[in-house]
């Protein structure tokens, strides 16, 4: 089965590196660059499906899976199935928008500074903070981003549509996974995309945070070889 992987903000193909080689028994794996070229999530969505084969699995973590919801607008017929990781169906509150813009912002004079020491609890489980090996690969991701990419990144993401009202068309079968102490996107909005997309199985990864393909590849792997499965 091909399988379409995308990343989330801030981060590139390093995100999925224990899945391509986890799961390169039972799928055909492609990582994406396009959520780091366009400031329009349309346009991301578009330069996948181009490249893309017929027919395929799809997989997104965070901004991925806002990137996955597109695609499916676009082209739910070519979804063999669908994995929404450590993501949200909504759009972004005032006050997240205006952040986002003022990081913007802040970048566009000079101060990107990627994942910093004060962000990593955002994105990782408290236990993890001492993991140097983690934490550099994430700040490493970061960076190699950089701060053009990042800028084009939230600007997409500012500019996405609340994809709550596509759920009940989902008819692929789909996995919902986050990590239990995921901040940026709880739990709580996993269980609302479960509970709205027909069939759809929760999935939740105890002891993690925002990044659960990287904090814990192995449970995050056999979810997935699950779901593949299916």
């Amino acid at each position: 089965m091909p399988l379409i992987l995308l990343p989330g903000l801030l981060c590139t193909d390093a995100l999925w590196r224990a899945q391509v080689a986890g799961l390169a028994d039972v799928a055909r794996i492609a990582v994406t660059a396009e959520h780091t070229r366009h400031t329009d999530i349309g346009a991301i969505a578009a330069a996948i499906l181009a490249a893309a084969p017929p027919r395929f699995a799809l997989a997104g973590l965070s901004f991925g899976g806002y990137i996955a919801f597109e695609i499916m607008r676009r082209a739910a017929h070519r979804v063999d199935r669908l994995a929404l990781l450590d993501t949200t169906a909504n759009a972004d509150p005032e006050a997240r928008g205006k952040l986002r813009r003022e990081m913007i912002k802040q970048a566009q004079m000079g101060r990107f500074l990627g994942v910093t020491d004060r962000l990593l609890p955002q994105f990782i489980h408290p236990d993890r903070l001492d993991d140097q090996i983690l934490v550099n690969e994430i700040k490493d991701m970061a960076l190699a981003v950089g701060r053009d990419g990042f800028i084009r990144q939230q600007t997409a993401i500012i500019g996405r549509p609340d994809s709550r009202r596509d759920l009940a068309g989902i008819d692929c079968p789909t996995l919902v996974l986050v990590g239990r102490q995921d901040l940026l996107t709880p739990l709580a909005r996993h269980e609302e995309m479960q509970a709205a997309i027909p069939g759809a199985k929760l999935s939740v990864i105890e002891d993690c945070g925002h990044l659960s393909t990287m904090e814990r590849p192995e449970q995050v792997n056999q979810a997935l070889r699950d779901w593949l499965a299916r």
